[in-house]
């Protein structure tokens, strides 16, 4: 299925709404570490462990973590592709900011 411009924008929405959460940040930049489970990480974080399973599962809809079975417990894990899709985003944006800055500067110190 073809992604239209419209749908990737609003794919990028969701995700900058998802990391616009204090904690929803601090657990992916945890899961960036190492792989870990809910429990695990309402041990190290000053949420309960439901709180945690909430933003986990914000995380897992953005496509911004992953989760796998190990044993009994579920093993959340930072994605690294849709990262870099994010970071590819933001990259456009700001080529695009420096292109049109550069053209104004150089429109500005233009002899008349």
């Amino acid at each position: 299925m073809q992604h239209t411009e419209s749908d990737q924008a609003s794919e990028t929405t969701r995700v900058f709404a998802a990391l616009a959460d204090e904690t929803r940040w601090r657990i992916l930049q945890r899961l960036g570490r190492s792989p870990a489970s809910a429990s695990g990480l309402a041990s190290e974080f000053t949420v309960s462990r439901q709180a945690i399973a909430k933003h986990l599962a914000v995380l897992e809809a953005c496509e911004l973590v992953t989760s796998e079975r190990v044993g009994r417990e579920l093993r959340f894990s930072a994605a690294g592709s849709r990262l870099s899709a994010v970071g590819r985003a933001l990259d456009a944006v700001g080529s695009g900011w420096d292109r049109r800055l550069a053209a104004i500067k150089e429109a500005a110190e233009r002899p008349r």
